[in-house]
């Protein structure tokens, strides 16, 4: 009986699928392992609704960064800028509050500094070509710079409790900021699974060329998941704003790398290997609980931030294991 060579190199089917399998069931079970060992550890504390609901309520504000990150990432792109472009609209619409504007005018003229943000990022990206790793770190440092001028390098308060009550209020047991998430979420999802513009951003991140051969104006779709990115920052930051109630200048910028990480964890449950809502938000439980735990058990913060990194690098190299099926 004969069988047919392997080319040098070349994973066997089999391996790779089981390969995938090991790192979509990874990517669970380290979910449910974190909750597990969290539960025996400190169990009078981490099983108790009052934590759970504190959980949610800390992962609001990544939640809808990494809701819009998704969508930068199913079409190929990284936007590095999301995390100082929230703090920068916090600074904006603290300082707008503090100088007598109405939130309904506040908020508004917030939402616009971060679509126009992310226009600038697309039309770096989309139209002149530019990488979005070198295109958003520029502006990353920009907005972060921009934050820091505008709020004198200072945390701006006296926010008024209409306001506050955004970040801080609650529908029954149900703090707004999760109600505003989950909202965000079910938009996002419904945009990538219903939509035109949803299956064009997946065609484009798929193969940009094969799209733009299909009819897919590349460009437009491109700038268009910016826009949705620039925007879904603006909103997060305004509800962290809220619930801090204080405008700071770098208040957001550490949910950049979380979001990345979460979407890319994501990855690992699509059997095609792109981001999607449902796998963010399972990347989502994995970094919320991760935090909420070390948190409860007292762990060092730079160690939280060094375990932050490799949980990128796993979540980069599960993601990795599970497109080389395809």
């Amino acid at each position: 009986m004969t069988t047919t060579p392997q080319a040098p190199g070349t994973v066997p089917a089999k391996r790779r699928a089981s390969l995938s399998w090991l790192a979509t069931l990874g990517t669970l079970f380290g979910l449910i392992g974190l909750i597990v060992l969290f539960s025996a550890l400190r169990p009078q504390v981490f099983l108790t609704p009052v934590n759970f609901v504190n959980i949610l309520e800390q992962l609001a504000v990544l939640a809808i960064i990494a809701s819009v990150q998704t969508v930068v990432m199913v079409v190929g792109d990284f936007d590095l800028s999301v995390g100082s472009l929230a703090s920068l609209t916090g600074v904006i619409v603290a300082q707008l509050l503090v100088g007598g504007t109405p939130p309904g005018i506040a908020i508004p003229l917030g939402l616009l500094a971060g679509v126009l943000a992310g226009a600038i990022n697309g039309f770096l990206v989309a139209f002149l070509g530019l990488s979005a790793f070198i295109s958003t770190l520029a502006t990353m440092t920009s907005f972060a710079g921009l934050a820091l001028l505008l709020s004198d390098g200072t945390t701006v308060f006296g926010l008024p409790d209409s306001f506050v009550w955004i970040g801080q209020g609650r529908l029954g047991p149900i703090p707004i900021p999760v109600i505003i998430a989950v909202i965000v979420a079910l938009v996002i999802w419904f945009l990538l699974s219903k939509t035109v513009i949803g299956r064009s951003w997946y065609a484009v991140g798929g193969n940009a060329e094969a799209a733009r051969l299909s009819g897919v104006k590349t460009r437009l779709v491109r700038f268009s998941a910016f826009l949705v990115s620039g925007f879904g920052s603006a909103l997060a930051g305004i509800v962290l704003t809220a619930r801090l109630a204080s405008g700071h200048p770098s208040a957001a910028d550490a949910f950049m790398l979380s979001s990345i990480a979460a979407v890319f964890l994501g990855i690992t449950l699509s059997r095609a290997g792109q981001p999607t809502v449902g796998g963010t938000a399972v990347g989502l439980g994995i970094v919320g609980v991760l935090s909420n735990g070390l948190n409860i058990m007292q762990v060092n913060s730079y160690v939280q931030q060094i375990l932050t990194g490799l949980i990128i690098v796993l979540a980069v190299s599960l993601s990795r294991l599970n497109r080389r099926r395809r």
